[in-house]
């Protein structure tokens, strides 16, 4: 994934974020509503992510943590 462009409204508590994917839209799409997928796509190299709420909901929020080499665990959502 590259992203093109940043874009952050802290009046709205909003951020945009502009990205080219080597995948058709519905491939990226279907990342994101499997949580098993996304599991192994998201998160730097050597700290895999865990799913542990996914509602993709206007709303609602994914939770995840990753681990660290070192069992270390760093919480997301």
């Amino acid at each position: 994934m590259t992203v093109t462009s940043v874009g952050k409204d802290p009046e709205t508590l909003t951020m945009s974020i502009a990205s080219e994917f080597d995948a058709s839209i519905g491939q990226v799409w279907s990342l994101w509503q499997d949580p098993r997928l996304l599991e192994r796509w998201w998160g730097p190299p050597g700290y895999p992510a865990t799913v542990i709420d996914h509602d993709l909901t206007e709303g609602g929020t994914i939770a995840y943590f990753m681990t660290g080499p070192e069992g270390d665990r760093q919480h997301g959502w």
